[in-house]
């Protein structure tokens, strides 16, 4: 195992003692009640930590930083090249008006376990709401700004909220989208199902589009007002803070449940011994306040630790070009970025010299974090080359809120490996497993798993239904829990996450990485990004089909540049691989959190009916594509 000082320990006592090392990471945080136990395990597979604990989040979040004089430090900066418009709030600020909306939730009957959908943009308001809710002890339940009325109608049923906040419209680089007549049509599917309707629906006014509001819909800024503050309501910490629906789901669904204690607790130490990041440090996190990246990192990390969060509404390109990451760094001072993969692959797309970077002073920029795809080794050497500051791969997933693996730059870094997460964090017992559950050798590659229980901060169950988090995460291996990836761990220990297990693909009989595959794509000059689904095959069972996007101004011709990704796949794969179909496309398909739609890709490759997921970023990409994914013949 790599790592012989400050993380070597940590992780040997998180797994041998992890009463002690957790209630020791628990003083991090203000308790209303400390408490005495860290695990619960009376109702295994079902573990609970902190059960005699009491807390809230958003005090933690925000008041006892005001409390211990630093009020008037900035707390969260929004940056919106969409609108041109900009603002710096500090913790009194952010507090006041967290505890002011907190007020007028509670006027409309809002309280200690109730529920609020939360359905907003970028803006400012989308942190405030979801601290509201954690200030009166109710669960939110954020929803992507712009989900289809059914999806969003899927999550108010299950959900049940009292109250929907949402804003007259989003606005995206190149149109607007009103979001009140989403709402309308979700509720009206939601009343067709018979469940319950939401009370009130709460209407953030935009200048660029405002909406007519009918009876029941409320104007945001006349309720809030005339509101009073609230205070913060202690709450158990095995009390649900929130409720976020995994992306892409079908028929009913799947709610990851996240508690406010061992929620606090974990992203309170991942901040600091992850990401290096504290007090007055500007932290910035380009994602989403829908995906879980944004819940942990946008929202409730940072704050947890006393650091200046960047709200950006905009995106990596188009807004207004491929310098539009490096000017936000550069004007707000950020000390650590963490975005995606794909954004980084945009970026490299559009410019790939570059360029754009010599433009800005990113003088005080010391780390760049990646996750939410595997990073793959020519965009981690682009990113270090150009930026030069160490670029951090680390993976993690909406289930468990924080990092499985990763580099823990504040704790003690690590050598760098090209394709790996790096090492499991404390509390994440990483093992890999073959079909029949027993451990692969090193360099072997498996099913990612964690041995249980899971640390503080992972979902302890999903909304409503022990049974189908048994079911869904629990039940393959048992006294493990199923990540869905397949990888291995090298012989120092570092973890390779090579793909989701249904990438894996068999090939007369070869079980083989369709990650490995990408990783050899990837490697050609002119290749910006790229793709490798399983097909069926007659003969075969299954072949692998490439698909790459190529680099702004790459000038080859497509024939040559098949014969040559085939011949490197078969150099580096061999044979066995019997790959020889790959196309040129203009842009692959992708969820809004950057992940590539591979399983759509195999259903429309394989000739089935397949269902669009609501996630897709720009379902233009899947006409444009069908016919390189029609079926083979």
């Amino acid at each position: 195992m790599v790592g012989t000082g400050a993380y070597r320990e940590q992780y040997r006592r998180s797994l041998e003692d992890p009463e002690a090392f957790w209630l020791e990471a628990a003083r991090a945080v203000d308790w209303t009640r400390t408490p005495t136990i860290a695990l619960d395990e009376t109702r295994a597979p079902l573990y609970r930590w902190f059960p005699d604990g009491e807390l809230n989040t958003a005090a933690n979040a925000l008041d006892r930083h005001v409390d211990a004089g630093r009020g008037e430090q900035d707390a969260l900066v929004w940056d919106s090249p969409v609108t041109g418009s900009s603002a710096h709030y500090s913790y009194r600020r952010l507090r006041d008006e967290v505890a002011t909306l907190a007020g007028a939730l509670r006027s409309l009957g809002v309280g200690k376990g109730d529920r609020v959908v939360v359905y907003l943009p970028m803006v400012p308001e989308a942190v405030v709401a979801m601290l509201a809710c954690a200030r009166l002890g109710a669960v939110h339940s954020v929803v992507f700004g712009g989900f289809a009325p059914r999806e969003l109608a899927a999550r108010i049923s299950d959900a049940a909220p009292k109250v929907v906040l949402t804003a007259s419209c989003g606005i995206e680089p190149s149109r607007i989208v009103e979001y009140v007549p989403i709402v309308r049509e979700a509720l009206n599917l939601v009343h067709d199902d018979g469940a319950r309707r939401p009370d009130h629906v709460v209407v953030l006014q935009r200048d660029a589009a405002r909406a007519d509001l009918r009876d029941g819909e409320l104007d945001w800024n006349d309720l809030v007002a005339s509101a009073q503050p609230a205070a913060p309501v202690p709450v158990a910490a095995t009390d649900p803070l929130y409720v976020l629906y995994t992306s892409g789901t079908t028929g009913r669904p799947k709610g990851v449940v996240r508690d406010n204690g061992g929620h606090a607790v974990a992203l309170a130490w991942s901040m600091a011994a992850v990401y290096d990041i504290g007090p007055g440090d500007v932290w910035w996190t380009a994602s989403d306040v829908g995906w879980v990246v944004g819940h942990s990192y946008i929202v409730y990390a940072p704050l947890l630790v006393g650091a200046t969060t960047v709200l950006y509404e905009g995106k990596p390109v188009g807004t207004p070009d491929a310098g539009a990451f490096w000017r936000v760094a550069a004007e707000h001072g950020v000390k650590a970025l963490f975005t995606a993969p794909t954004a980084l692959r945009a970026v490299k797309r559009v410019d790939p010299e570059g360029a754009e970077i010599a433009r800005y002073d990113l003088g005080k920029l010391r780390t760049l974090f990646l996750a939410g795809e595997r990073l793959d080794p020519q965009t981690y050497h682009w990113a270090s080359e150009r930026l030069g500051v160490p670029v951090i791969d680390h993976w993690w997933q909406t289930e468990t809120g924080w990092p499985i693996a990763a580099n823990p730059r504040g704790l003690e870094a690590m050598p760098v490996k090209p394709g790996s997460a790096t090492v499991p964090m404390p509390g994440w017992d990483v093992r890999v497993l073959n079909q029949s559950g027993q451990e692969q050798a090193a360099g072997v590659e498996g099913a990612i798993t964690v041995k249980l229980p899971l640390p503080p901060g992972s979902l302890p169950t999903l909304w409503g239904d022990d049974d189908r988090f048994v079911e869904s995460y629990l039940s393959r291996y048992e006294g493990h829990y199923l990540t869905g990836d397949s990888g291995y761990l090298d012989a120092d220990g570092y973890l390779f996450v090579m793909g989701r297990t249904d990438d894996v693909i068999n090939v007369a009989g070869h079980r083989l990485s369709t990650g490995a595959m990408e990783a050899v794509l990837a490697a050609h000059p002119a290749v910006a990004e790229c793709a490798v689904i399983g097909v069926r095959d007659a003969l075969k069972g299954q072949v692998p089909r490439g698909f790459v996007v190529l680099k702004a101004g790459a000038d080859i011709p497509e024939e040559q540049l098949r014969d040559e990704l085939v011949a490197a796949v078969r150099a580096e794969i061999g044979p066995v691989a019997a790959f020889r179909d790959v196309a040129v496309v203009d842009a692959l398909p992708k969820t809004r959190s950057g992940k590539i739609l591979r399983a759509t890709m195999r259903g429309l490759a394989d000739g089935r009916d397949v269902v669009v997921p609501s996630t897709i970023e720009d379902p233009g990409v899947l006409d444009r594509l069908r016919s390189a994914l029609r079926p083979a013949t």
